[in-house]
């Protein structure tokens, strides 16, 4: 094989298309836009959903129940193999100290410490919640829990 056999992988690049270069290049004319209507004119843009005045699909159809997704808490969660790695022994682990560690991106939401993994240090964690594995390995190791409000 020689280095001019060589081509480019098949569709890795495909050309733009170039809208309004005239009838030959098949998108000439309205430009792919059709005849009329909103949608051929220039700065035209529909909502999702939009279906041209008829009653929209979400509002046909009933609403009915409840849903919990407004009102539940989301947790950012940190498991325990990622505080052994992170930090020392006897160190005192809260959510800015993650976020100073790298583990976490901000602290707005409230940090939950999951039990994946194993430590062996004695760490003093605070954070919002912890699972039921995670406060047993961190108790077994020698450290301690807080739960913060």
């Amino acid at each position: 094989m020689m280095i001019h056999e060589i081509t480019a992988k098949a569709g890795a690049h495909k050309k733009r298309k170039r809208i309004g270069r005239g009838i030959g290049s098949g998108h000439g004319k309205t430009s792919g836009r059709g005849h009329k209507g909103a949608g051929s004119r220039s700065g035209h843009s529909a909502r999702a959903g939009y279906e041209g005045g008829q009653m929209p699909f979400f509002r046909r159809i009933a609403k009915r129940g409840f849903s919990n997704a407004m009102f539940m808490t989301v947790y950012t969660v940190v498991n325990i193999k990622s505080l052994d790695a992170r930090f020392e022994d006897g160190a005192e682990v809260n959510a800015d100290m993650l976020v100073k560690a790298g583990l976490l991106g901000d602290t707005k939401q409230p940090v939950k410490i999951l039990g994946t993994g194993e430590t062996k240090k004695k760490l003093q964690v605070t954070a919002a919640a912890f699972s039921e594995s995670a406060k047993q390995k961190i108790e077994a190791a020698g450290g301690s829990v807080t739960v913060a409000s």
